[in-house]
């Protein structure tokens, strides 16, 4: 599993205070209210930045680091990607999961005859589907529900489904 999971991207500098638009990487975007510090990925290197300020605007948030006052200081972060430590990350409710954790789940039918593997989650909006790359090359698109999800078990990397009829 991830020992850290991205939150967001910094998009481009907002102002000439230091402070950035971060495209949210998170279901939850007032979850950036309650964090203390994110991980910068600088491609080169993991820094460990304290949050000062947060702010939302349209669909961006706008976060101030402790620090980091100019435009110049922050400028040469664009693009780079926001992670949290699994301490750090929202607590999760019954039956959901971290898409991190679930890339890469071994899915296996009722049969327990191996499908394929999950290969990425979709937000739709009303619910996920699950793009499963199956043994024979083809792509099951799977909605995540509780008709179709009967099982998973993240930390042996599995997962049990139910396809319904016509998904095939």
């Amino acid at each position: 599993m991830e020992e850290v999971l991205q939150v967001g991207v910094i998009t481009t500098v907002h102002g000439v205070r230091g402070e950035v638009k971060v495209f949210p990487t998170t279901d939850d975007v007032n979850r950036f209210k309650k964090l203390k510090e994110v991980i910068l990925d600088t491609g080169r290197e993991k820094i460990t930045l304290e949050i000062e300020g947060v702010k939302f605007f349209k669909q961006m948030v706008i976060l101030k680091f402790k620090g980091i006052d100019t435009l110049d200081d922050v400028a040469k972060y664009r693009q780079a990607g926001l992670y949290v430590t699994r301490s750090n990350a929202v607590k999760l409710d019954r039956d959901e999961y971290f898409i991190a954790d679930l890339i890469g789940v071994e899915v296996y039918d009722e049969a327990d005859q191996l499908i394929g593997v999950l290969e990425d989650v979709i937000a739709t909006g009303a619910n996920d589907v699950y793009t499963i790359r199956m043994t024979d090359g083809r792509e099951l698109l799977l909605p995540a529900i509780k008709q179709c999800v009967l099982d998973v078990d993240v930390q042996g990397r599995r997962m049990k489904v139910h396809v319904l009829e016509g998904l095939l």
